[in-house]
């Protein structure tokens, strides 16, 4: 059974059409079905949706040339992923022409975190974003590291503003990292975060930001975790 229906399939695939410049690579990192299955025998599998996550991946990379998929046990390429600094699974990292962009999933990109992963396919191809001159400024100007968490689930209608500018800003920036974590595939993030309401973005650990805000809020917090001040 097909993750997208043609009308999803038809729309993805003309987005990609008009919008894609350049290559993007997909890399994946779940958990394979073990080679060795004892018949009678479930296959175990910590990985709630991995294979979905993989269909639809392969399903998306079958709409343009410009995208290519690869994917990697976790476990069996610990060493590959620790190179990417991921420290759970389901993961994709989403790489340009250039490398990586700092831009990860973790968890199943399903309802309106669909939207969120094509956007962040486009952009990373086009190697540019639409955030403002004065963000795009301030955010050449960090000299540390910014890592942002956006917690979300696929019923949120308000969460995907959150993770796209997350995910520009690590566009816009090689300091930064920003990742989607679904929310209910991490409970014990989930716990740990406090997150007992979506979007919920973390900058660096110690910075909470609740709900979806403006680009200008956006940034301040981002500025706050690399402890610079906007101007």
């Amino acid at each position: 059974m097909e993750m997208l229906d043609q009308e999803v399939r038809d729309f993805t695939r003309k987005k990609f059409e008009t919008e894609l410049v350049n290559p993007v690579e997909l890399v994946y990192f779940t958990e394979e079905k073990s080679p060795l299955i004892v018949p009678g025998q479930p296959v175990s599998s910590d990985c709630q949706f991995c294979q979905e996550i993989k269909q639809l991946l392969e399903e998306l990379s079958s709409l343009s040339d410009q995208i290519k998929l690869t994917v990697y046990d976790f476990k069996r390429e610990a060493a590959l992923a620790a190179d990417y600094h991921l420290d759970k699974f389901p993961a994709i990292v989403i790489k340009k022409k250039e490398g990586d962009t700092g831009i990860r999933f973790f968890g199943i990109p399903s309802g309106y975190e669909y939207m969120s992963l094509l956007e962040a396919i486009v952009e990373a191809s086009r190697g540019q974003t639409d955030l403002s001159p004065a963000t795009k400024e301030a955010l050449k100007k960090l000299t540390k590291e910014v890592n942002i968490q956006v917690f979300v689930t696929p019923t949120c209608p308000y969460c995907p503003m959150a993770v796209r500018l997350a995910h520009q800003m690590a566009l816009e920036s090689p300091l930064i990292t920003a990742s989607m974590i679904e929310a209910s595939e991490f409970p014990e993030l989930s716990q740990k975060y406090d997150v007992m309401g979506v979007p919920k973005s973390i900058f660096n650990e110690t910075i909470t930001l609740e709900g979806a805000v403006p680009e200008e809020a956006y940034l301040e917090q981002v500025l706050k975790a690399a402890g610079e001040q906007s101007s």
